[in-house]
C-alpha cells in the first residue's frame, strides 16, 4: 500500500516508498478545493454524490490458463515452493466480489497469444475463462492483433457471445469500415468509452493501445489508423465531461511508464489501470529479492489540473491481481486512494529437506506457513474454481497430449529479460533467475533461441532474436513440447538476409531507439544475437550506443571486428526480417526480395535444436551477445 500526502502533493515526489500496510489518506478536502482553484474543470465547483470505488484487475494474461508449479518465494523467511496462479484461481479471487455494487472489474489486454490455449484455440479458451468472470472492461492489447484484424474479431465474437458481452475498448483506434472489425460502422466491435453507473455515480472508462507498439510488433491492417494516445485520451476525456461524467478511468495497454508520463498530459483524469510491460507493483520484498518491483502499488501521480492521478498494474501471466479503493468527496475529486497487488497461490506447499531436497511440507508447517501467507497482504491463497476448472478441461486434454511430450532437458535455468537492467524481473519465482534482470548478460532464453537459429541455417554468419519473441524462462530441468511452445508462441518462420556489417550496427541502434527514444526503458525488440556481440551504453544517443562489434567466425571459432563493408548472413524470424520491432533497416532487404525463406518454424528449430543436444545450458560466458552494458540510467552492470 501506498500513501498520498501533502508532502507528495507538494514536492511532486510520487514514487517514493512508504510503509507497505500505513493507512493510505490523501490531503484533506481542503487542499484538494485549493488545488481545484489553481486549474480544473469549469464544473469543478458542482457537487456529485461521493463514491467509494473499488477496482478489480489484471493485465496480460496471454493465454497462460494453468497454474506455474513449484515457484520459490520465501515465506516467513523461509524458501518456499508454491503453485503460482494460474486463471480458476484469479475467477475464485473475482467470485469474491460477487453481490458488490461498488466493484469494477478490468481487464488491460493482452489476454492472447503464449501458450498452447492459443496455438490451438486462437483466443477461444482464454474468452471461455474470461466469461465466467465477466469484465466491466476490456483493453485492447498490442497481442491481440498478432492474427490481424480479423482474428480480433473473432476473439471479441467468443467474449461476447454468452451474457457477458464485455464491451472491449480503444479509443485511439479507428478500422477502416468495411473491414473485419468495422463491417458496418467504426464502433462495431471495438468501442472508445463506457459509462458504467457504480451507486447512482457515473463513471467513464476509455481504452488506449499502445500505438507504434502494436504498429511495428503486431499485424493490423494498413488501413487500421492509430491515432496519439494521449490526444485519444484527451479528446476522450471532453466527451464524456460535455456528457456530465466527473469520474474518469483509463484501461490502457501503454506501459508503466508510459503511464506515468501521460497522467500530467491530461485534464480530468482520475485513475489509470494498465498493461502491457508487465509491471509488478508494491511491496513484495518478504518474497525475495526475485520479486522486485517497479514502483509503489498505487502509484502516484498528478493531473494537468493538478489533481491526483492513481496508477495501477498487476504483472502478468495470471499469477496475480490488482486491487484498488478510490474515495471521492461532493467535489468529485480524490480524497482517498489505497490498494494491494497480489500474488496468488496454491495451498501446497514445498521446502528443501536436510538432504537439500524439496519435498511437501508435514501438517505443522503446511498450518505455520498458511497463517503466514493470511497475514501477508500481498499473498492470496485459494483454490481454482470448480466451474471454471470444468470449462478448462474442455480445452487442456488436447494441449496436455502436445504438452507433455519430452524433448530434451535443461542443466540450469535459462532466464528470461529483456532489457538488462530492467526493474521487474520476469524470471521471479525460478531458482538461479533471482537478479536475472540486473547482470549485464541479460536473457539467456534469448540467447540460447538466437543460437538454436544459427545453426538451423547453415548459411549463416549471424542470427538475431527480438527479446519479445521469447516469452518465458525455463527452469532446470526436463523440456517438454510445451515448454517450447509456450517460450515461442508465435507462427514465426527462420529468414536469411544478407546484410552488411554497416546495416547490422545500423538495425541494432534501431531496434534500441524504437522503445529508449520513445521514453521507455524496456522493450520487446531489444536485440540478441548469436555470432555477433557488442558492448552496450543505453545512457548515450543512438547511433553511439552499440560498440566493439565482433562476428565470429564459423569455421574457426575466431571472433573478429565486424568489417562495415562485408556482407554477412542474417538469421532471424521473418516478423524482425519485415522491420517490426524497430528493426527498420531490415525492412528494404526483406521488401526487395532480397530473402532466403527456410519455412522452418521458429518454435520447431528450437525444438529441433534441443532434440539434437539432448541437454542445453548457458551459453559460455564470450559467447553471451551482450558483453558489457551500462544502463539508460548510467549503472554499469556486472
Amino acid at each position: 500500500m501506498e500513501r498520498f500526502n501533502r508532502s507528495s502533493f507538494a514536492k511532486m515526489n510520487f514514487h517514493l516508498p512508504r510503509p507497505r500496510r500505513a493507512p493510505l489518506l490523501l490531503a484533506p478536502l481542503a487542499l484538494a478545493t485549493a488545488l481545484a482553484a489553481c486549474g480544473g474543470s469549469d464544473d469543478a465547483s458542482e457537487e456529485v454524490a461521493p463514491l467509494d470505488l473499488t477496482i478489480a484487475h489484471i493485465n496480460d494474461h496471454h493465454s497462460n490458463l494453468d497454474p506455474i508449479a513449484d515457484q520459490t518465494m520465501q515465506i516467513s523467511g523461509i524458501d518456499t515452493q508454491v503453485e503460482l496462479g494460474g486463471f480458476a484461481r484469479v475467477i475464485n479471487v473475482f467470485k469474491q466480489y460477487a453481490g458488490r455494487e461498488d466493484v469494477l472489474k478490468l481487464h488491460a489486454g493482452d489476454a492472447n497469444t503464449g501458450t498452447l490455449y492459443y496455438t490451438l484455440f486462437k483466443g477461444k479458451a482464454d474468452a471461455d475463462m474470461m466469461n465466467t468472470i465477466c469484465f466491466d472492461a476490456m483493453a485492447v492489447g498490442n497481442h491481440e492483433f498478432d492474427d490481424g484484424d480479423a482474428q480480433l474479431k473473432s476473439f471479441i465474437e467468443y467474449l461476447q457471445a454468452g451474457s457477458c458481452k464485455t464491451p472491449v475498448l480503444a479509443a485511439n483506434i479507428h478500422p477502416q469500415v468495411g473491414t473485419p472489425l468495422a463491417p458496418k460502422a467504426e464502433n462495431d466491435y471495438l468501442k472508445p468509452y463506457i459509462i458504467k453507473t457504480i451507486k447512482d455515480v457515473q463513471v467513464g472508462i476509455i481504452g488506449l493501445t499502445i500505438k507504434s507498439k502494436t504498429q511495428n510488433s503486431s499485424s493490423p491492417l494498413a488501413t487500421t489508423v492509430f491515432d496519439d494516445e494521449a490526444t485519444a485520451a484527451q479528446r476522450t476525456i471532453d466527451q464524456l465531461k460535455s456528457q456530465g461524467v466527473r469520474h474518469i478511468v483509463l484501461l490502457t495497454h501503454l506501459g508503466y511508464d508510459a503511464d506515468k508520463a501521460l497522467a500530467p498530459l491530461l485534464t480530468d483524469v482520475d485513475v489509470i489501470i494498465g498493461g502491457d510491460s508487465h509491471t509488478l507493483l508494491g511491496d513484495f520484498s518478504a518474497q525475495g529479492s526475485g520479486y522486485a518491483t517497479s514502483g509503489p502499488y498505487p502509484t502516484q501521480a498528478m493531473n494537468k489540473d493538478g489533481k491526483p492521478v492513481c496508477i495501477g498494474q498487476a504483472w502478468e501471466y495470471s499469477k496475480a491481481m490488482g486491487e484498488m479503493h478510490i474515495v471521492f468527496n461532493q467535489q468529485g475529486e480524490i480524497t482517498s486512494c489505497t490498494g494491494q497487488a497480489s500474488l496468488i497461490i496454491g495451498d501446497s506447499f514445498k521446502r528443501k529437506g536436510t538432504d537439500g531436497n524439496w519435498a511437501a511440507v508435514d501438517n505443522a508447517t503446511q498450518q505455520q506457513i498458511a497463517a503466514a501467507v493470511a497475514a501477508d497482504r500481498g499473498l492470496k491463497m485459494i483454490a481454482p474454481d470448480a466451474d471454471a476448472s470444468s470449462v478448462l478441461k474442455t480445452y487442456s486434454g488436447q494441449v496436455d497430449v502436445m504438452k507433455k511430450e519430452p524433448i530434451g532437458s535443461t542443466t540450469e535455468a535459462l532466464c528470461l529479460v529483456r532489457t538488462p537492467g530492467e526493474s521487474t524481473n520476469r524470471s521471479a519465482g525460478v531458482a538461479g533467475c533471482e537478479n536475472a534482470n540486473q547482470l549485464a548478460r541479460g536473457s539467456d532464453a534469448a540467447q540460447v533461441v538466437a543460437q538454436a537459429f544459427l545453426e538451423a541455417s547453415l548459411r549463416a554468419d549471424i542470427a538475431i532474436q527480438n527479446a519479445g519473441g521469447v516469452r518465458v524462462p525455463l527452469p532446470a530441468g526436463t523440456l517438454t513440447m510445451g515448454d517450447a511452445f509456450t517460450v515461442l508462441p508465435f507462427s514465426n518462420v527462420l529468414v536469411e538476409l544478407p546484410v552488411t556489417g554497416q546495416q547490422v550496427a545500423a538495425v541494432l541502434e534501431d531496434a534500441l531507439a524504437n522503445y529508449l527514444d520513445a521514453g521507455q526503458t524496456t522493450g520487446g525488440g531489444h536485440p540478441y544475437a548469436a555470432g555477433l556481440r557488442w558492448h552496450l551504453d543505453m545512457s548515450k544517443t543512438k547511433g553511439e550506443r552499440f560498440t566493439q562489434l565482433e562476428v565470429k567466425n564459423r569455421q574457426t571459432g575466431a571472433w573478429s571486428a565486424i568489417d562495415p563493408a562485408h556482407t554477412y548472413i542474417v538469421a532471424t524470424n521473418d516478423f524482425v526480417a519485415k522491420g517490426q520491432d524497430g528493426y527498420t533497416s531490415f525492412k528494404p532487404i526483406y521488401d526487395s526480395g532480397n530473402y532466403v525463406n527456410n519455412y522452418l518454424l521458429y518454435t520447431q528449430t528450437f525444438v529441433d535444436y534441443i532434440r539434437a543436444k539432448g541437454s542445453i545450458g548457458r551459453p559460455a560466458a564470450s559467447e553471451y551477445s551482450h558483453q558489457a552494458v551500462i544502463t539508460k540510467g548510467g549503472v554499469t552492470l556486472p
